[in-house]
């Protein structure tokens, strides 16, 4: 299994979606993690921003285009 690191932030649940089906479909490993927590009401997405997403170094160029195409 590769290694995963961390590649950016991500904004908000759309971009992540939107990420995620961009990636997929391009079949490229990666793992999107979210600060929501039920529990604080989502008080770490305040702090911290909506999440982050994850996945092999070699991965980590494309993964910037996409996420930059999705914000212009």
């Amino acid at each position: 299994m590769e290694k995963f690191i961390k590649i950016a932030d991500l904004e908000n649940l759309i971009e992540a979606q939107f990420v995620e089906s961009v990636l997929k479909e391009r079949e490229i490993p990666h793992r999107i993690r979210s600060f929501h927590d039920t529990a604080y009401d989502g008080l770490f997405q305040f702090q911290r921003g909506w999440g982050e997403i994850y996945a092999p170094i070699d991965e980590r160029e494309e993964i910037l285009e996409v996420i930059a195409s999705n914000r212009r």
